[in-house]
């Protein structure tokens, strides 16, 4: 596989930001992996981080691209700083960055990635969890399935329940949501979202989540759980002993991006 640091300037930030991205590559001489690369364009998984990372985490704390080498998957890396995947209310607009400027930036730097729904996917870890739901849901159209670990799922709750517990995290849920913190039923509650998407009756992507039961976002992962199920998605949801830790989401990870359903044959236009 081939690896690539992009720093590049984003007209939505006004800034300029960085990603790393990981690409198939077929190769036959590398010791002790066999490259893999499929016919036509590559399916492409962006995978968020969470609120204290960048977009050099999942590299440094997981063996991400040995996990992806034999599905011939793109891996898109971006980074977001502390913003939960919103346009902040005061701060800058990072759900547009995230969800339309940054897929149109990789088809211009990447051709080869295809942008196709059922080759699109997203995944992350507990911030970057409830980003890659968020793609998912709001962008049914564009994204064919998500993956949360130990995800922000119930991001209603949780705002309430940090809320005043630090003057920091009042600061910064104030930054991003605005002064009265007001998330339940907006476009970034995650649960009302998939509520209207669901009395739509548009199309659902596929979700996988998995938080470890010593997590502290454990009963937020459970109440999306059984709410995401009780509105018909397909959701594969998974628990066992673990906590919000690089351990535990080096393991998961490597299990959800197999479960991906990642299309075998000719992905060309």
């Amino acid at each position: 596989m081939a690896l690539m640091h992009v720093n590049f300037f984003s007209d939505v930030l006004q800034m300029c930001m960085n990603m790393d991205v990981i690409l198939p590559q077929k190769t036959s001489g590398h010791i002790g992996m066999e490259g893999v690369r499929g016919e036509g364009k590559y399916p492409v998984l962006y995978l968020l981080h969470g609120l204290s990372d960048d977009h050099t985490i999942w590299q440094r704390k997981t063996s991400i691209e040995r996990y992806v080498n034999d599905l011939g998957l793109a891996v898109v890396l971006p980074d977001v700083h502390r913003s939960f995947y919103t346009d902040m209310a005061h701060g800058s607009a990072y759900w547009t960055f995230i969800s339309e400027e940054l897929p149109a930036i990789c088809q211009e730097f990447f051709p080869n990635m295809s942008d196709k729904r059922e080759d699109t996917f997203a995944a992350g870890l507990s911030m970057g969890g409830y980003g890659a739901f968020k793609l998912a849901l709001r962008r049914p159209d564009q994204y064919a399935a998500a993956i949360s670990l130990s995800g922000v799922l119930d991001v209603a709750s949780e705002v309430k329940k940090w809320s005043g517990t630090e003057r920091s995290k009042e600061l910064l849920f104030q930054n991003i949501f605005g002064e009265n913190r007001q998330v339940e039923g907006t476009e970034d509650d995650l649960l009302a979202v998939a509520k209207r998407l669901h009395e739509s009756g548009g199309q659902k992507p596929r979700l996988y989540a998995w938080c470890g039961k010593q997590d502290f976002l454990y009963e937020g992962n459970v109440h999306a759980a059984e709410q995401l199920t009780a509105m018909g998605y397909d959701l594969t949801y998974q628990e066992s002993d673990g906590d919000h830790r690089w351990d535990c989401w080096d393991e998961q990870i490597e299990k959800a991006v197999a479960w991906l359903p990642i299309p075998i044959g000719d992905r060309s236009e």
